[in-house]
């Protein structure tokens, strides 16, 4: 039985004083809840803060990005280890905004994949369609293009090493995030049924295990019939992350 998982990205958002806040009331208003997982990926210079918040308690935190080189010469970057320094244990990869506006690439998100599973951080990739894919029907064919990238460079050791951190996958139509739009329960269905698919020509035993939540416009109110499909395994929640009561509502749906 897979537990579902809700995995709040915070963006480029918040201060230290609201953060505390916002953090403070996750621990109390979740604390209940132990039915499912909780995360919360928040910007680079909060995580120290983050983790002096968190620790000790059923949240976890994470990266927003990773770069796939341990160290060197690369201005602005993070490095896996980095994030494992101030106690992360999952990374947000391939995430849309980061293809759109940053350029990234589905052969980078296949290397910092790897990079983040070297280092033990449990990857997190998004995987999803523009609107105009959508319309011209090219939703497998381009979710099956950002996947397969990924599977190509995982030897069989670290399939298994992938596994063993619980890797995740996250459904996010383009066409959906900070949109309003949401894909209907069924439409979700239907996508994350096909990268269990995918998955399962790789291993099909770990096709069933793996975690696929969706991402895009979750809210409280749609949270519940989302998750009540049979391979949606909970939410990637953008907006609705930053209003603690919204989130819990999500968090409780999952439960």
């Amino acid at each position: 039985m897979r537990r579902n998982l809700v995995v709040g990205n915070w963006k480029m958002h918040g201060d230290i004083h609201s953060n505390e806040t916002l953090l403070n009331t996750l621990i109390t208003g979740l604390s209940d809840y132990k039915s499912a997982d909780y995360v919360v990926c928040v910007p680079n210079p909060y995580l120290h803060q983050t983790r002096s918040l968190l620790e000790n308690t059923g949240i976890a935190w994470g990266g927003q990005n990773v770069n796939q080189f341990e160290e060197g010469a690369f201005t602005g970057a993070v490095s896996p280890h980095m994030l494992t320094d101030l106690g992360c244990t999952y990374v947000l990869l391939g995430h849309s905004e980061r293809r759109v506006l940053f350029h990234e690439t589905n052969l980078s998100a296949a290397a910092r994949f790897d990079a983040s599973i070297k280092a033990n951080l449990t990857p997190i990739l998004c995987v999803g369609e523009t609107l105009a894919e959508h319309d011209a029907g090219l939703t497998e064919v381009i979710v099956a293009s950002q996947m397969d990238a990924v599977m190509a460079t995982l030897n069989d050791e670290n399939f298994a090493k992938a596994m063993e951190l619980n890797m995740v996958f996250a459904y996010e139509p383009v066409w959906a995030v900070g949109t309003g739009k949401t894909a209907t329960p069924e439409q979700a269905q239907e996508v994350h049924q096909f990268i269990r698919q995918r998955i399962a020509r790789r291993n099909a035993e770990a096709a069933s295990k793996v975690r696929i939540i969706y991402g895009g416009s979750v809210k409280a109110q749609n949270a519940a019939k989302l998750f009540s499909m049979p391979d949606v395994d909970g939410g990637l929640v953008g907006g609705a992350s930053l209003n603690a009561e919204e989130f819990i509502a999500i968090c409780k749906a999952a439960n």
